[in-house]
């Protein structure tokens, strides 16, 4: 069995605040084999690096007093937000914004690097690893949010495809995966000539804000395209899927977690990767089997729990902890 691709999860936000240049240095000295930027886009068509458009719980942007009349609330994929959000500012305005760690209460050793860096593009990320990374460390590139701003004049994927080409990605090397929970994003990227293997990513409930966009009530769940039939429609549309870590860990008659999912056979079955995301040791995060200790921020049996997922044949795992994922799925 070919041990998975290990992915720096925002780089190694289990050490750093998400998405900051610290966070992803780390994760390359600590050996990953990809690091994961998500994209949103600013107001001025720049492909910015944030796990979502909302930035008031990953910046320090609710600390500045002359950007506090840019909080709003918005509609994004169905789920109402209030805050501050990317394509409300400048480039210029978001580089002047500093990095904070999401989830401080669970990773305070991380949050003490608060308000060091800066925030990143896309460009940043790519010049990066491919410096750092010597040419074979390669990048999973997830597009957020496409269809949301689809309807405020942006073409992510020939944004997406730009940036590629002018920061000489794309081409083969060094390696590139892109992926999404919409799946028409994926195939507009690919018609534009970018060269990548393309990761369909599935959630665990709901419906793909694409097809709920498309087609109402009658959209295709998560769950049915996770399925024989689903994948059946996928063959040939996409290289892989990249599916939330519970979807395989399915429990048994006496609740144990086991690996008895079928998603991976049958995925493989059709020519279909399989990645699966994230990777965490924190109680907080586990399936209640691997936890210990009533402290959510302590670290659980995260090795019975990754496993598991490394003996049932996944091609990638996304992680925060980069060393630790290095050490159990290389081992």
């Amino acid at each position: 069995m070919s041990r998975p691709l290990v992915i720096g999860h925002r780089g190694a936000s289990g050490y750093r605040p998400e998405h900051s240049r610290s966070a992803y240095e780390l994760a390359l000295a600590m050996g990953v084999d990809a690091v994961e930027p998500d994209v949103v886009v600013s107001r001025d068509g720049v492909l910015v690096v944030r796990h979502e458009n909302e930035i008031s719980g990953t910046t320090d942007v609710a600390d500045r007093p002359e950007f506090a009349d840019r909080r709003t609330t918005k509609l994004i994929d169905g789920v109402q937000w209030s805050g501050w959000f990317v394509e409300d500012f400048t480039w210029e305005e978001l580089s002047t914004l500093r990095c904070r760690e999401r989830l401080p209460k669970l990773r305070p050793g991380s949050a003490a690097h608060d308000d060091r860096d800066p925030v990143l593009r896309l460009r940043d990320v790519l010049d990066l690893v491919r410096v750092r990374g010597g040419g074979e460390v390669g990048v999973v590139l997830e597009i957020k949010h496409a269809t949301f701003f689809a309807d405020r004049g942006w073409d992510v994927a020939e944004l997406v495809a730009a940036e590629l080409g002018a920061a000489g990605w794309g081409q083969g090397a060094p390696p590139l995966t892109i992926e999404s929970f919409e799946q028409t994003v994926l195939g507009h990227v690919r018609a534009r000539g970018v060269s990548a293997t393309f990761v369909y990513l599935l959630e665990a409930s709901g419906a793909p804000a694409d097809l709920v966009a498309r087609d109402g009530v009658d959209a295709a769940t998560y769950a049915s395209l996770a399925a024989p039939e689903g994948l059946d429609g996928l063959r040939g549309a996409v290289d892989g899927i990249s599916v939330h870590k519970r979807m395989l860990l399915a429990p048994d008659t006496r609740g144990r977690v086991t690996d008895r999912s079928r998603i991976i056979p049958d995925a493989h079955a059709r020519g279909l990767s399989v990645f699966t995301w994230t990777c965490r040791p924190e109680n907080a995060f586990l399936t209640p089997q691997f936890r210990s200790g009533l402290d959510r921020s302590a670290r659980g049996d995260w090795q019975g729990e990754w496993a598991l997922l490394r003996d049932a044949g996944v091609d990638g795992v996304f992680v925060d902890h980069p060393d630790l994922g290095v050490d159990l799925f290389r081992g």
